[in-house]
């Protein structure tokens, strides 16, 4: 019993990533993405950031030095938005923490459920991913979401009155985190962004009508800005009715004050406008999601300024909501000056997804600029994460990745991949059973049957 316990522990650590050290990397076409690429060109890792990269720089005394052997050297890539780290098997709710049940809406925090031993972290990693929003469905409307059991909800406790009549509109609160290997807190920021949904989804949320749907939601901000300005009042029970908990409008205040996106889910063209009117009348700032039909609009949400989030598999009309999908859409997009980053399957196991969907978009037509951009310094950007990560630039946090090629081609995969300037194990769930399982001793059964 003891031995195993000792192998056990032997085993952790060895999957742990070691401390951050000065590297080196050589002989690599290094991709900044806020500037131009270097063909030929060395970038050095010190102190957990990214320290110097250019065509001449030198190679530190003492620096580990990886030749990259002509392969590409980028950012990490960042997930726009997925459940990584809130759910681990679809089909088992007892594991799945990205939605909520009937009594949080607008104030349900994902950012509590993120687990960071999540086996399909290190599935992430092994194909680049160094950060991802985690971002909530709502339940009950499709897109992923399921059914949650209600136990141990935070019961109200305020004096003032606030309704029971509204349904679940908001999906809940988003997070961001990054994939360090053997941490144990990987949330680098939460409330990132409250999630709703228009379109089929939203309709049947609010009842079976789009025009519910709105409706509920612009009451819902109405509510948040009464209770804003008038939280003393509501303690006293001197206010009217609202239709959301008290929770739920406090988490709409930095919403409707501009300080937090709305992320609104939508996938058709009048949909879209009216998310733009939504925000434009309530002088709200949003994301979109989805977006099968942007490029129909496509002059009008650059007009807006709102960044979208696209997943360019998305080109067969599944639903009546997206008969106008199509495989150009992201360029087309781009082409209109709309800010727009890739996803990969919201699915926490295929996020490696990500960068074979920006290399689908550059096969047609996104310039190959804007399609490394939108895995990695547009969502960073996004999500306000810019200052810190997605691209390769001196003082930066060091999330770096090398490649054996190109990273939008199929048949390229990470050699190398550092989190905070250490290096991340390479291994995953997967991996680590193939181990436990391939190698048998006489007996002809492998150890694990010993």
């Amino acid at each position: 019993m003891i031995r195993s316990l000792l192998l056990a522990s032997a085993a952790c650590a060895l999957a742990l990533p070691v401390a951050a050290e000065t590297v080196a990397i050589v002989n690599a076409r290094i991709e900044p993405v806020s500037s131009a690429a270097i063909p030929n060109g060395t970038l050095v890792i010190k102190d957990g950031k990214i320290a110097a990269v250019g065509a001449g720089v030198a190679v530190p005394a003492g620096a580990k030095v990886i030749d990259a052997k002509g392969g590409v050297v980028t950012p990490g890539l960042v997930a726009p938005s997925s459940n990584l780290g809130a759910s681990e098997v679809s089909g088992v709710r007892e594991t799945r923490d990205d939605g909520t049940g009937s009594h949080l809406s607008a104030a349900f925090d994902i950012s509590y459920g993120v687990n960071p031993a999540s086996p399909m972290l290190g599935l992430a990693r092994d194909g680049g991913v160094t950060s991802s929003a985690v971002v909530p469905v709502l339940s009950g409307t499709g897109g992923g979401a399921h059914e949650h059991a209600d136990d141990g909800v935070v019961e109200e406790m305020t004096a003032g009155a606030s309704g029971d009549g509204d349904p679940p509109l908001f999906g809940g609160q988003a997070a961001f985190i990054r994939l360090k290997a053997g941490a144990s807190d990987i949330v680098e920021a939460s409330k990132l962004a409250v999630t709703v949904s228009l379109g089929e989804s939203g309709a049947r949320a609010a009842g079976g009508s789009r025009g519910a749907d709105l409706v509920l939601i612009r009451s819902a901000l109405e509510d948040a800005r009464a209770f804003a300005s008038r939280r003393a009042a509501f303690e006293q029970g001197a206010t009217r009715d609202f239709g959301l908990s008290r929770l739920d409008l406090q988490a709409l205040i930095p919403v409707v004050q501009g300080k937090t996106p709305l992320l609104i889910r939508v996938s058709r063209a009048a949909d879209i406008r009216q998310a733009l009117k939504l925000a434009a009348e309530e002088k709200i700032r949003i994301v979109l999601e989805g977006v099968e039909e942007g490029w129909m609009v496509a002059p009008e949400i650059a007009k807006a300024g709102v960044p979208v989030i696209v997943d360019p598999q998305a080109d067969l009309p599944d639903s009546f909501e997206a008969l106008g999908s199509r495989l150009d859409n992201a360029a087309r997009l781009n082409a209109a000056g709309v800010t727009v980053a890739i996803n990969g399957s919201r699915d926490f196991n295929n996020l490696r997804q990500e960068r074979l969907n920006a290399g689908l978009a550059v096969a047609n037509g996104l310039p190959y600029a804007a399609g490394l951009a939108s895995v990695t310094l547009t969502p960073a950007r996004i999500w306000g994460q810019d200052g810190k990560i997605g691209s390769l630039d001196v003082g930066k946090i060091a999330d770096v990745v090398v490649w054996n090629g190109d990273p939008l081609e199929t048949t390229s995969w990470p050699l190398n991949v550092f989190i905070g300037g250490v290096e991340q194990p390479k291994d995953s769930r997967q991996t680590q059973l193939r181990d436990r399982y391939a190698t048998t001793d006489g007996s002809g059964y492998p150890p694990a049957y010993r």
